[in-house]
C-alpha cells in the first residue's frame, strides 16, 4: 500500500511540474520578449502567442500544451495506478498550466490540456471539446469561449447519458470545475468596486472569458 501511494503522489507531482512549464511565456520571452501577463488577456497561452508574438507559433505552443497533460495521463495508465488517479494526474497537470509555480500562479486556461487529457483518456471527449471550440470560432455557439463552455457543461450529461464509468463522468465535471474557478479568478485582475459593474464582470468572465463585451479590444489591448 506505502509503495503504492508513494508512486502516486509521485505521479501527481510530476504532473503539477510539468503542468507548470510555462511554454507559451518562454517563447514569448524568445521571440517577442513579452510578458503575456500584462498584455490582451493576461493569460499565459497559446492563444496570447497567437496575438502577441506569432501567429505560427500557436500551433508548436499548443501541441505542447496538448501533450505535456496527456503524457502524465498516459504515464498514470502505465504505472498501473487505475484510470481515476491517471485522470487526476491529467487534473493536476491542466491546474498546473493555469497556475503555475514558476509564473507567480498566473497561467492560462487549460482548453489544450483538457484536449491532452481527454485524448488519453476517452478520446471522443477531444472531438467533443474541440467541436464546441470550432463551433464557437465560426460564431454558431456565440464565440469561442462559450463553445468552449457549453462543450465542457454538456460532455459529463452526455458520458451520464452514454452509462460510462463513474470516473470519467467524474473527471468531466471537474473539468468544468477548473474552468468555472480559472475564468472567475482571471489571473488575479482587479474588480470594479460598484458591486453591479462586478457582477457584469464575473458574468463577461465566465461566459466570454473576458471582463468586457467585445473580443478584440480585450486580447489585442
Amino acid at each position: 500500500m506505502f509503495a503504492g501511494l508513494l508512486r502516486v503522489s509521485g505521479l501527481f507531482l510530476l504532473a503539477y511540474l510539468a503542468g507548470s512549464l510555462p511554454t507559451a511565456q518562454l517563447v514569448a520571452w524568445a521571440f517577442g520578449q513579452k510578458d503575456l501577463r500584462s498584455v490582451g488577456s493576461r493569460t499565459v497561452s497559446a492563444t496570447g502567442v497567437y496575438y502577441h508574438v506569432s501567429r505560427w507559433l500557436f500551433w508548436p505552443v499548443a501541441a505542447v500544451d496538448i501533450l505535456k497533460v496527456a503524457a502524465v495521463t498516459w504515464l498514470g495508465l502505465e504505472l498501473g495506478v487505475g484510470r481515476g488517479a491517471a485522470a487526476g494526474a491529467g487534473l493536476i497537470a491542466v491546474a498546473g498550466h493555469c497556475w503555475p509555480v514558476w509564473l507567480g500562479f498566473r497561467g492560462g486556461r487549460g482548453v489544450t490540456g483538457f484536449l491532452g487529457l481527454w485524448l488519453v483518456l476517452f478520446p471522443p471527449g477531444a472531438i467533443w471539446l474541440l467541436a464546441g471550440l470550432i463551433l464557437g470560432r465560426l460564431g454558431l455557439l456565440a464565440q469561442t469561449a462559450a463553445g468552449t463552455l457549453a462543450a465542457l457543461a454538456t460532455w459529463p450529461l452526455v458520458l451520464t447519458a452514454l452509462g460510462l464509468p463513474g470516473d470519467l463522468v467524474l473527471a468531466a465535471w471537474a473539468c468544468l470545475g477548473l474552468t468555472v474557478i480559472k475564468r472567475l479568478e482571471a489571473n488575479r485582475i482587479g474588480l470594479p468596486a460598484d458591486p453591479a459593474a462586478r457582477r457584469r464582470v464575473f458574468l463577461n468572465r465566465l461566459l466570454w472569458d473576458r471582463d468586457v463585451g467585445p473580443r478584440e479590444p480585450w486580447v489585442e489591448r
